[in-house]
């Protein structure tokens, strides 16, 4: 690999890797990664897009490792990322053509350029594996509670830093416990030890963010692939749904380091080499061979298939109390107290004291199962306070005792203290084959802490908040539901559904 500085429009130069196949496939179309993560993290990725025919350019982004200038995140990546692509276009390996590519923040880079106007700073196709679509979407969930741990590690590791410190949240956690119970939130990095001017801005984002907002105009073909564990896997069908051009699904039984890091529900039909499909799609993308509309697979974990994206189940109604649906066991009448929330890094349910939680159990499924696409808890509730979290949490529990989480949704509602309410919580996409002798667990509870910022029920905002308050709060089974999308799932092949 060879280094170069890319100047920017404004003159600042960003440090660039090229790794070049050889000159017999010269001229040749490029792949761009652009990352805050350190360029030389990706050399075995540019190795093998150059042994299949592609130059590969990896360059870190303003003011990372590298590169010149000032890091602000999710700032300047589309301007940065059309000036390396015209300057890649320039070269005289290049043959005009250029994937736009990346994981998680990189992702991010790689679509702000796919939204661009057509022309030379625009790629001709892009891959996002596990977007992190912008500050808005990584900041909150889509109906509002705000994601603290995940924000935190990743602030505390890489924010207002030309380099990456990483881990640094786990050391600091370990050195105090206590760290993320502190109020306000805004007010983590004096904690930390460390100055983070960037934090308290986060949480003045609001969802849709930019490129959510202009997905619909994506004219370029686009591949999305994702994992049901991966913390973003509801924004990547949002924009696999949104996405205006071609556009190409690939959801597997991952979590954020995707085939790297599989759920026990992974089967060995999902272990897939990605960097073949990449390339195979890339192809295809280049070569127009792509046909217009959604398209692709899912895997279905727990078994050996994967599911047509196009074609989710219908979902079933569970009803509260019925029996064959979630049997209430406690806590219909709850206290949702931030200073004792229900632990989002625990599935422990307190045997003791007063309810936290409504809990509700399913009887034993008498076959096994098919779930897949959107799951969603229909509730009619009421909270002494306003605003109100309500977060609800699906947990399968096995035959032979194991628990494992299934579906999580956490919604901000803003009804009259006191009165009883009717609302939906979308527990987003599922995909997952349940063996007979599954139970279901549902928990109804005000909080999701860590995961999320706890909800204060004082009417302030929660991440400037000093002041909590515990919530009475009342779920009436009559008239709440699980929504599941059960069905019987038949094969696809997700090479081929990724790549027509």
């Amino acid at each position: 690999m060879t280094d170069a500085l890319v100047r920017m429009d404004d003159g600042v130069r960003l440090a660039t890797g090229v790794h070049l196949p050889g000159p017999a496939h010269r001229p040749c179309p490029a792949v761009l990664v652009r990352t805050p993560y350190g360029r030389a993290g990706h050399r075995a990725e540019a190795r093998a897009w150059a042994a299949r025919g592609f130059a590969a350019v990896v360059q870190d982004v303003r003011g990372r490792h590298g590169s010149g200038g000032d890091w602000h995140p999710y700032r300047s990546e589309a301007g940065d990322g059309a000036a390396a692509l015209r300057w890649i276009r320039a070269q005289e390996w290049s043959d005009g053509r250029v994937i736009a590519a990346g994981g998680s923040y990189a992702a991010h880079c790689a679509l702000a350029t796919a939204l661009l106007p057509a022309g030379p700073g625009r790629p001709d196709a892009v891959i996002a594996a596990v977007p992190a679509l912008g500050a808005a979407e990584t900041a909150r969930e889509p109906h509002g509670p705000e994601r603290l741990l995940a924000r935190a590690g990743w602030w505390a590791e890489h924010g207002d830093r030309p380099d990456s410190d990483p881990g640094a949240l786990g050391r600091a956690l370990a050195a105090d416990p206590g760290l993320l119970d502190g109020v306000p939130v805004t007010a983590l990095p004096a904690r930390l030890g460390r100055a983070l001017p960037s934090w308290p801005g986060l949480w003045d984002t609001r969802r849709p963010g930019p490129l959510m907002a202009r997905a619909e105009r994506g004219a370029v073909p686009l591949l999305a692939v994702g994992g049901t564990r991966d913390p973003f896997a509801d924004d990547t069908h949002r924009l696999w749904r949104a996405w205006g051009g071609p556009a190409r699904l690939l959801i597997g039984p991952w979590g954020h380091g995707l085939t790297a890091a599989p759920g026990p529900e992974a089967r060995p039909g999902h272990r897939l080499n990605l960097g073949a499909l990449y390339v195979r799609w890339a192809h295809a993308a280049l070569a127009g061979r792509l046909a217009a509309g959604p398209a692709g697979a899912v895997a279905l974990g727990g078994s050996e298939r994967w599911c047509d994206a196009n074609t989710p189940f219908p979902q079933v109604r569970w009803e509260f109390g019925a029996a064959s649906g979630p049997r209430p066991l406690h806590g219909a009448e709850f206290t949702a107290d931030p200073a004792r929330p229900v632990r989002s890094d625990s599935l422990d349910v307190p045997a003791d004291g007063p309810p936290d939680r409504f809990l509700l159990l399913t009887p034993p499924l008498p076959r096994p199962l098919d779930l897949h696409g959107g799951a969603a808890a229909r509730l009619t509730a009421v909270a002494d306070t306003s605003p109100a979290d309500w977060a609800v949490r699906v947990v399968a529990l096995a035959p032979d005792g194991r628990a494992d989480p299934l579906a999580l949704g956490v919604v901000r509602r803003a009804d009259p203290p006191g009165a009883p309410a009717s609302f939906t919580v979308p527990l987003g996409p599922v995909a997952r084959r349940l063996p007979a002798g599954t139970r279901l667990r549902v928990e109804i509870a005000g909080h999701h802490f860590p995961a999320h910022v706890r909800q204060p029920h004082t009417g302030e905002n929660p991440v400037t908040a000093t002041r909590l308050i515990a919530s009475r709060r009342r779920v009436e089974a009559a008239g709440s539901a699980l929504l599941l999308p059960a069905g019987r799932a038949r094969g696809v092949d997700p090479l081929l559904e990724t790549c027509r």
